[in-house]
This record gives structure tokens, C-alpha cells and sequence, in this order.
């Protein structure tokens, strides 16, 4: 067990310590320096690719949380005989490859695009207003795809809460006079916030640390850290290379530990309130 986590955690250890290591050495150590971070941090091409994920991984993030709540209540609505076969279909995604994803996600944006010229050009005939002939892949293409395999995470993690809220509260609500949407507001929402709360974290942990589906969505004019770090490997891994992977390595390390604490609590108090 010792050497497992030896050989799946040493090099993370030797990234983080070399990044601050004052020379451009891989292997050697020359001193501490915090040099790399400072380049880091005037490197255009790296901070433009920061923005990029940062602001995809948000806009996905609310998105699909929101879409993946209201989702997941639609799916608590329905009967058991037709739930199942769907949360089944919901849960594809999340076993699927990623490449499989990214490739399928790919050969449908350009058999739209392909279809797109042509619908443009018959629309643009009828002289209401004009659209654009021609279209790529680029950020929103890769916001789509980001959104789409964040949905069944939010789902899996709203979906728990929903079936131990008691189903009586929602109906109690409206006999009082509450809409459906007041009942949501007041009483659903309360009830699965935890849910939703680890939903949204566990989608922006994914599109934050997603490589391959970015890879074959984003096209030519958009690119995403982990893409930026691929690229620049295939040359050399250079001291900015490491001082980006421990940042990004410490950030997802952050953001589990929150999901894990979050999930700790929440089954302390479940305890407590059985007990």
C-alpha cells in the first residue's frame, strides 16, 4: 500500500518542490525562489488561458446547476418505472470515456455547423435580419460541452436529498396557499441546498481539471489551462510548468476537501437527528 501511494504521490511532491526551485533544473536544486510564480504570473499565454478556464468552469458551473436541480425534481415527479431507465441514461455519461465524449461531442458540433450554412443562407433570403454563414468551435462550443457532462453530476448529488426530503412538506405548502414556485423557494430549496451546494463544487472541480473534452471542443481560438500546460510540454517542462501544476493541483486539493468535510457534516447531522 506504502509503495502505491509512493509511486502515485511522489512526483506530484517532486513538481510542487522544484517549482519553487531557483534554477530551470528538473533534477537539481539550486536554492528557493519564487521566481517562477512571479514569471507565472506575466506570462500572457498562461494568464489568458486562466481567464478561459476560470470562466467557463463558473459559467458551467451555474448552468448546470441550475439546469441538473430542476432536472433532478422533474425526475423525483416521475414513477419509479420510468425514473430508473432515465437516471440509467443520466448516469452513461459519468462511466463513458471522456474521449468518447469528446470525439461524439465534436463530430455533432461540425455535422450542426456543416447543416448551418445552409439554413443561414435560406434564412438570410427571407431579409429579416442576418445571420452568420459560417460558424466554428471556439468558447461556446466549449461551454456547451461543459455544461453537458456537469448535468448528471449536479443530478447524482440533488437527487439523495430529494428522496429524503419528506414528499408530504411540498403539499402541506401548496394547501396553504403557496404556488409552486413559492413551495419550491421555501420548502424544496432549503431541503436539497446541500445537495446543490456539492453538486455545483463537483462540476466546477470537473470542468476546472478537464482536458480531453476541452481538447476536441474548443477548436482553434480558445484554450483552457490544461491545454496551454499540453502544449507547452511538447517542447520542454520548463520551472512555469510547475509552478502552474502545483496552483491548479492545490486548487482541486481545496476544492475536494471542501466536498469531503461538507459530506462529513451533513452525515454527522443526519446521525444526529436519527439518534
Amino acid at each position: 500500500m506504502a509503495l502505491v501511494f509512493i509511486f502515485l504521490y511522489a512526483p506530484i511532491f517532486l513538481l510542487i518542490i522544484f517549482s519553487f526551485n531557483a534554477g530551470k533544473s528538473n533534477a537539481v536544486w539550486q536554492g528557493f525562489s519564487l521566481e517562477w510564480y512571479g514569471k507565472l504570473l506575466n506570462n500572457r499565454l498562461i494568464m489568458q488561458s486562466v481567464y478561459t478556464t476560470l470562466l467557463v468552469s463558473l459559467l458551467a458551473t451555474v448552468i448546470a446547476t441550475i439546469a441538473g436541480t430542476f432536472a433532478a425534481i422533474g425526475f423525483f415527479a416521475m414513477r419509479r418505472k420510468v425514473r430508473e431507465p432515465l437516471m440509467t441514461v443520466n448516469n452513461i455519461p459519468m462511466m463513458n470515456a471522456d474521449i468518447v465524449t469528446g470525439v461524439s461531442l465534436c463530430l455533432l458540433f461540425v455535422a450542426f455547423f456543416n447543416g448551418w450554412g445552409s439554413f443561414a443562407a435560406w434564412f438570410n433570403s427571407l431579409g429579416l435580419f442576418h445571420l452568420p454563414t459560417r460558424l466554428t468551435m471556439g468558447f461556446g462550443t466549449l461551454l456547451i460541452a461543459h455544461i453537458t457532462f456537469n448535468i448528471p453530476y449536479v443530478i447524482l448529488s440533488v437527487g439523495p436529498k430529494l428522496r429524503q426530503m419528506d414528499k408530504n412538506l411540498v403539499d402541506a405548502a401548496m394547501d396553504l396557499g403557496c404556488t409552486w414556485m413559492q413551495a419550491f423557494w421555501k420548502v424544496i430549496l432549503p431541503e436539497i441546498k446541500p445537495g446543490i451546494v456539492s453538486g455545483a463544487l463537483t462540476a466546477f472541480t470537473m470542468s476546472i481539471d478537464d482536458f480531453v473534452i476541452s481538447y476536441f471542443t474548443a477548436g482553434s481560438s480558445a484554450s483552457t489551462l490544461a491545454m496551454t500546460i499540453y502544449g507547452m510540454t511538447k517542447k520542454r517542462v520548463s520551472p512555469e510548468i510547475n509552478a502552474i501544476s502545483t496552483l491548479l493541483f492545490v486548487t482541486v486539493l481545496v476544492l475536494l476537501a471542501i466536498i469531503n468535510i461538507r459530506e462529513a457534516r451533513q452525515e454527522r447531522l443526519r446521525q444526529t437527528r436519527l439518534s
